[in-house]
């Protein structure tokens, strides 16, 4: 079940993913492999951009891609019965692309920190595009200022 979250004054509203910890993350040294947290972050990015607008009857985001990724491994994440949470929100965004924030997490722990610059695309011109105003509306529900201005920066 996919959730958004609404925080205390100032924090963004947070995209909550909860992600299973597959026996097929866990490598070698009985933690979750450090590139399997990529497909965590993807998997809450489908959710986002894919999966919540669909239920919500609006049309899902098109023709995005990834800039950037950086990524903080804070603790090790074994294998454990319950999910973790991938909790994802908005940063910033510019006419052209944004950046989302990413916490790996439990109640109790976090276990990565992340971010990602995504590109606005237009597939059909194999070029960047701009953000129309329905994305920016959308992405605006995940800051922690709500709707935001898109123009040049």
């Amino acid at each position: 079940m996919l959730e958004q979250t609404t925080n205390d004054a100032g924090r963004a509203h947070r995209h909550v993913f909860p992600r299973a910890v597959r026996f097929a993350d866990i490598d070698a040294l009985g933690h979750v492999n450090n590139v399997r947290f990529f497909d965590y972050l993807e998997d809450a990015r489908l959710g986002l951009f894919h999966v919540d607008p669909h239920r919500e009857g609006i049309a899902p985001f098109q023709g995005l891609v990834v800039a950037r990724h950086e990524i903080d491994y804070r603790r090790p994440l074994t294998f454990r019965p319950d999910p973790v949470r991938v909790e994802t929100w908005v940063t910033e965004i510019r006419p052209v692309r944004f950046t989302l924030d990413y916490e790996i997490r439990d109640d109790d722990e976090v276990f990565v920190r992340a971010r990602s610059i995504l590109v606005a695309y237009d597939v059909a011109k194999g070029a960047p595009r701009r953000l129309n105003q329905d994305e920016i509306a959308y992405l605006s529900r995940f800051t922690a200022e709500g709707p935001q201005d898109a123009g040049p920066r």
